[in-house]
């Protein structure tokens, strides 16, 4: 038999290894008997070194099984420790209080909306162009968008004049020359004394020589010319000066064939008139005093003296100068008619203010968010879009919420990075027409240009307080207020594990509430010890 398995070895040898169901000697039984009449030690270390053998060559079949061995053991420890969830039904613990602990910190009311970030107020800008005699065209002055506009900054310059920047609400629509009257004449005198030039009193709605002087200082501050006077000002000016320098003369010419003029009698005329009255006065009272008297005598010589009388009254009538007194006035009148023409001539060749050239709007300064004028074109319809330059917050709320809400309220909107920023209620509108949310405009606290950047055109969630503790309290939720037997309000304290249930110690607190929120209320302890983090009950 055992030379049988060394051949049946021998033959698998040369062909394929035998299937020794994983072992890879076969002993003979020839071989068994050399082995036997061999040393009991080498016996030993033959069958030490098949062993290792063996497990070396079948590493991973010993490990598989091992494995199932640990399994099975795990399984069973397992099975004996861990309860089902129907098993831990059938047993529920012993209940237990329900307990939350008690906060502190600032207790609100809010009221919340959802609010668009935007700068306030876009306008359209459109210039009035109808004043200029070629093209509109932009010549220069373009700004970017993201410019400011201020007041006098020159918002744009067409065919080579400006657009200067104003504060105002009444846009221009004439040109203001000196004789003008009416309320854009008052805007535009309450404008430049807002930049620190004297145009005159603002009541006064009449442009005068004080506005016109106003109009060049302007200019001047903008960096451009004052505008041209119109077409034959400066010859009317001159021609109204020399008008005005021959008047002088004739008056003057006048004045002297008046002084040269003699008027009346002269002293020798007057006393010859005099003397002869007097004369004639003698012989007639020698004539009466004559005896007998000669009455036809007396009666000439009364004559006389009438005509004598008659004759000193009228010496040097014949001689005045009434001629050259008309000649004075009429040059006197021609002087005045002069003076006046020359300050006509001399106001209207001031500078104006062309409805073209200066730009009101409102609460300056004002940014610049798109521009569609283009240098070397020509100017059509609106020239940029501008804005407020501080950014806004705009929401609305239903009716109810909003009549909660007052002007200068506080509120906090999230930044971007998640941290809270306050805000302050401006405006309050209620809706209009079958609208009846109430448009809300806040206005937030100073923002850096990034933050700036990253909220515009954003919508953020907004919290308004409409009522808030002065300061942190300490506050539970509604379930943990209970009513005394005297109607007090109080709460219980857990003292020991609140696992512990109805043997679990809790001592009662009378407390006054304050604030309400939807989530808790305020609490101030008025008989008892209530701190923050102490367990209340609300249940069991």
């Amino acid at each position: 038999m055992g030379r049988f398995l060394r051949r049946r070895s021998d033959g698998l040898s040369d062909r394929q290894p035998a299937d020794t169901g994983g072992l890879d000697f076969v002993l003979d039984r020839d071989d068994q008997d050399r082995d036997a009449s061999s040393s009991p030690s080498s016996s030993r270390s033959s069958l030490s070194a098949g062993a290792g053998a063996v497990f070396r060559r079948n590493r991973t079949l010993w490990i598989v099984a091992a494995a199932a061995v640990l399994s099975l053991v795990a399984g069973l420890l397992l099975g004996r420790f861990l309860v089902s969830p129907a098993d831990a039904a059938a047993e529920p613990p012993a209940p237990g209080m329900i307990t939350v602990p008690v906060e502190y910190g600032r207790l609100s009311n809010d009221v919340t909306i959802r609010g668009e970030v935007a700068y306030a107020d876009p306008v359209e800008v459109r210039v009035d162009t109808s004043s200029i005699s070629g093209p509109a065209v932009v010549t220069g002055q373009v700004p970017d968008e993201g410019a400011e506009l201020e007041a006098l900054s020159v918002a744009l310059e067409i065919a080579g004049r400006p657009v200067i920047v104003l504060p105002g609400e009444l846009p221009a629509y004439r040109t203001l020359r000196v004789g003008v009257s009416g309320p854009d004449v008052v805007q535009f005198k309450t404008a430049v004394r807002a930049i620190g030039l004297d145009a005159g009193d603002p009541a006064d709605p009449v442009f005068g020589a004080d506005a016109a002087a106003a109009v060049a200082a302007l200019y001047a501050d903008a960096g451009y010319e004052p505008p041209a006077p119109e077409d034959g000002g400066a010859d009317a000016v001159r021609a109204a000066r020399e008008s005005l320098l021959a008047a002088e003369q004739a008056l003057v010419a006048a004045q002297g064939e008046l002084a040269t003029t003699p008027v009346g009698a002269t002293p020798v005329e007057i006393l010859e008139a005099d003397n002869a009255v007097a004369g004639a006065r003698r012989e007639l009272a020698a004539a009466q005093d004559a005896d007998p008297q000669d009455p036809l005598q007396v009666g000439n010589l009364a004559d006389a003296v009438e005509l004598a009388e008659l004759r000193r009254q009228q010496v040097g009538s014949d001689r005045t100068d009434a001629p050259q007194r008309a000649a004075v006035d009429a040059a006197s009148t021609q002087l005045t008619r002069a003076q006046e023409e020359l300050v006509r001539a001399e106001q209207a060749a001031l500078p104006t203010l062309p409805a073209g050239e200066v730009l009101y709007l409102t609460e300056l300064p004002r940014r610049v968010d798109a521009v569609t004028a283009q240098r070397g074109s020509i100017l059509e319809g609106p020239a940029m879009t501008v804005s407020g330059a501080t950014l806004g917050l705009s929401g609305s709320a239903a009716e109810a919420d909003a009549r909660l809400l007052k002007v200068d309220d506080k509120a906090t909107f999230d930044l971007p990075d998640g941290t809270a920023h306050e805000a302050t209620i401006e405006a309050l509108a209620p809706g209009e027409g079958e609208s009846q949310r109430w448009t809300i405009e806040l206005r937030p606290e100073p923002l850096t240009p990034e933050q700036i950047q990253e909220l515009q055109g954003s919508n953020v969630r907004v919290s308004i307080a409409v009522g808030t503790t002065d300061g942190d309290v300490l506050s539970v939720p509604y379930a943990a207020l209970s009513a005394g037997p005297g109607g007090e309000t109080r709460v219980e304290v857990a003292e020991g594990d609140p696992r512990d249930g109805e043997q679990a110690s809790t001592r009662l607190v009378v407390v006054r509430s304050g604030l309400a929120t939807p989530g808790a209320v305020e609490v101030t302890a008025i008989d008892g010890d209530l701190a923050e983090g102490d367990l209340v009950v609300v249940g069991q």
